[in-house]
């Protein structure tokens, strides 16, 4: 197992995430401009995408694979019910539906960093699992968002119930109305569909994923130098930018004074965004399991698990639930989650996998 550690401690991707990251806590002026992170973040989708299409190419789709799709999708719907259920009645409904929907959707850029640590490891992986990671965004943000409007509707009834006892008792006023309660207004569902299935990098991999299918090998011949070769050191510079962003996050989380902005303490908001992967991904690792997964797909399904999403997640609340508070599930699943799963999480699930895969 220390093996496993050591030699995730050791690979340039990450270090380079913990130099962003003191660059940011030392306060230097290391910056890298919005348009190259962008560009850096399209790169990486574009080419997992690819590949993940070549190799879904050069493979069957039998019922294996359609089964394993379908419990991806699965299980990026009943996580965000099992987060909810915990944090309900700790947030307000707004905001454990966003912590919800962000841990059950997925981290692109843990998944491309998780690949990355199969292929420098040897492991082979199946190209279905970028079409899983896919298919796993959307289903979170509408669970999310469905769960916020039963609580609040529930409270409204609760609190209509409520007043008419009161009525009858002469306490309050007859004419006193529902919606003075907090009824939810009424979401875009089109608009919510639209921004959650075709946000940008969504709508990139699977694009990418779709060319790389149709054009197979000889599409790989032709970009590999792209692709291949210049992968990791992209995925070093995108993960430096990472390390700025997320301890900066973190700064963000800690200064947090007000009471809306943090209902829960520091640390139990720490502790949630670490219990929260780790109950994640042994749902998906057990899953992967049942589904006699190989070594690498069942930690490419485990980490998406465990993963939570900062970018499709935050963009779709914006429309959906702009009264959850972005101070709360934005740090939780970029400051602390993503470097715990990358730091902590795939040698620990990996390792855990090969001991259950080995009995």
């Amino acid at each position: 197992m220390d093996s496993l550690f050591l030699a995730n401690l050791s690979s340039p991707p990450l270090l380079f995430f913990f130099l962003g990251a003191a660059a940011a806590f030392l306060r230097s002026d290391l910056e890298i401009p919005t348009q190259v992170a962008k560009f850096l973040s399209l790169y990486l989708l574009f080419a997992i995408g690819f590949k993940g299409g070549v190799a879904l190419a050069e493979s069957s789709l039998d019922a294996a694979v359609w089964q394993a799709l379908l419990s991806a999708v699965a299980l990026s719907a009943v996580v965000p019910v099992i987060v909810f259920v915990l944090l309900s009645r700790r947030l307000p409904a707004a905001d454990a539906a966003a912590v919800a929907a962000t841990y059950g959707s997925i981290s692109a850029v843990t998944f491309v960093t998780c690949t990355a640590y199969l292929d420098t490891s040897g492991i082979a992986w199946s190209g279905y699992l970028v079409a899983a990671m896919a298919l796993m965004e959307s289903p979170a943000i509408i669970v999310g968002i469905l769960l916020y409007r039963l609580k609040t509707q529930a409270n409204a009834r609760t609190a209509l119930t409520a007043t008419a006892a009161g009525a009858a008792a002469g306490e309050l006023a007859p004419s006193t109305h529902a919606d003075a309660y907090g009824e939810p207004d009424g979401i875009s569902w089109r608009e919510l569909l639209r921004e959650s299935c075709l946000n940008g990098s969504v709508f990139l991999i699977v694009g990418s994923m779709i060319i790389g299918a149709l054009t197979g090998s000889r599409g790989m011949a032709q970009v590999h130098s792209f692709v291949g070769e210049l992968f990791i050191g992209m995925l070093c510079l995108f993960l430096l930018d990472m390390g700025i962003v997320a301890a900066r996050r973190l700064q963000e989380l800690r200064s947090t004074r007000t009471r809306r902005e943090a209902p829960l303490p520091l640390g139990r908001l720490m502790t949630y965004a670490v219990v929260f992967p780790l109950g994640n991904a042994v749902l998906a690792g057990t899953l992967a399991l049942l589904l006699n997964m190989s070594e690498g797909d069942a930690l490419l399904l485990t980490i998406l698990g465990a993963s939570a999403s900062y970018i499709a997640v935050p963009a779709a609340l914006r429309l959906a639930l702009p009264e959850a508070s972005p101070s709360i599930y934005l740090p939780m699943s970029l400051a602390i989650t993503f470097p715990f799963n990358l730091l902590v999480g795939i040698p620990l699930y990996h390792q855990v996998l090969r001991w259950a895969l080995n009995t």
